[in-house]
């Protein structure tokens, strides 16, 4: 969740050293670093975007909202952590460190600290989490999403807080539905021209790893979604997956560097409500329907995110706990109206705004580097 909005902060960075005096005479006079997770998908997402220069891999434990034994034993990954962090940082002797949060993110932050070095970190949910009131306190500037976050926070920390919105990939900006077609058309190996396109296109992504509540909601009514719907479902890696034999219902467990462009040429989706896929939807205009995660576990951020887009216009909500096929039928009744749709697009537009967040926070950190 924090790779993604990372490295589009990095594209549009890179775009604006390749035009300032960072890279003079045609030769590139910066280098741009990557510390993160050594274990995970953190190093796979980030070597494969080709836009840093190197990737470097730390210890990080996680401290749970619950208890458990295994916050013990990552005291010791974060500790070591921090000191990796402090050497690597101590080398490389950075000018600035850009954090997207996370808790792989806070040695990083701590070690700059100390070292002098300023930092800026981003949040992007409707509340502050744990990683980023760490990182607060040793950050010169804080970007958050939204206007309200801002207006939360102490008045000490409001003034070196910038609301930028939330970094999203120049993809979402620059998909082609031609090619979301053609992907759709792949799942079932048939051509373009038989996909029905008489009927709204539903994409249903329940996250990368899929979410069990959504997945059954849809398998429970695929008859009657298909009636409706084209259906576009992303299940993510699940124990059990069923398969359907109708035509307007294309599955998939995962839509790599295809979903902007699938999502591009879809005209409703139902989803979780992770910041930074809501902002991608956004940034292209969908209206969606949002089961947010909340329960043991959950800070609750998804269900205050949720509620935020739905109070712009955006989406419409159906509490996980009380999500039952009756509420997701009311609910995507209600945008099988084309006028309905168009007035969530045309909220959704005007929340996203004239200017990207990645560029706020891009100039910002080329100010930082040039005033040294």
């Amino acid at each position: 969740g924090h790779i993604y909005p990372g490295l589009a902060v990095v594209e549009e960075l890179r775009e604006m050293l390749d035009n300032s005096e960072f890279n003079s005479d045609g030769q590139k006079n910066y280098k741009i670093f990557w510390i993160g997770a050594k274990s995970g998908m953190d190093k796979e997402l980030v070597s494969k975007s080709s836009v840093v220069d190197q990737f470097i891999g730390i210890p990080c434990g996680k401290l749970r909202r619950y208890f458990s034994l295994q916050n013990f034993f990552d005291l010791f990954k974060i500790v070591a952590g921090l000191i990796k962090s402090y050497f690597v940082l101590a080398k490389l002797k950075p000018q600035v460190v850009f954090s997207k949060g996370g808790f792989v993110s806070v040695p990083p932050c701590y070690a700059a600290k100390a070292l002098k070095i300023p930092v800026f970190t981003h949040e992007c949910d409707f509340t502050t989490g744990l990683a980023t009131r760490l990182n607060t306190k040793v950050a010169k500037k804080l970007f958050v999403s939204y206007a309200e976050t801002k207006e939360s926070l102490s008045p000490s920390i409001q003034n070196k807080t910038i609301v930028s919105g939330n970094p999203v990939r120049p993809a979402f900006f620059n998909s082609d539905a031609k090619k979301g077609l053609e992907f759709i058309a792949s799942i079932k190996n048939i051509n373009v021209d038989d996909i029905d396109k008489s009927k709204p296109v539903l994409l249903v992504v329940g996250g990368s790893l899929g979410a069990k509540q959504i997945n059954d909601l849809v398998w429970n009514n695929v008859d009657w979604l298909c009636q409706h719907f084209t259906v576009i479902h992303q299940t993510g890696k699940q124990d059990e997956i069923k398969q359907f034999d109708n035509p307007s219902y294309f599955q998939t467990e995962f839509i790599y560097s295809q979903m902007a462009d699938v999502m591009k040429c879809c005209d409703i989706i139902l989803s979780r409500a992770g910041a930074n896929f809501l902002w991608e939807a956004c940034a292209q205009n969908k209206p969606m329907v949002l089961i947010p995660l909340g329960g043991e576990g959950s800070r609750g951020d998804q269900i205050d995110n949720a509620s935020y887009f739905e109070k712009k216009g955006c989406a419409i909500v159906i509490d996980c706990i009380k999500a039952d096929d009756a509420l997701l039928k009311d609910a995507l009744e209600k945008v099988l109206d084309k006028d309905v749709r168009s007035k969530m697009s045309e909220c959704a537009k005007i929340l996203c705004g004239e200017k990207r967040a990645t560029k706020i926070i891009a100039e910002n950190i080329l100010s930082e580097l040039k005033a040294e």
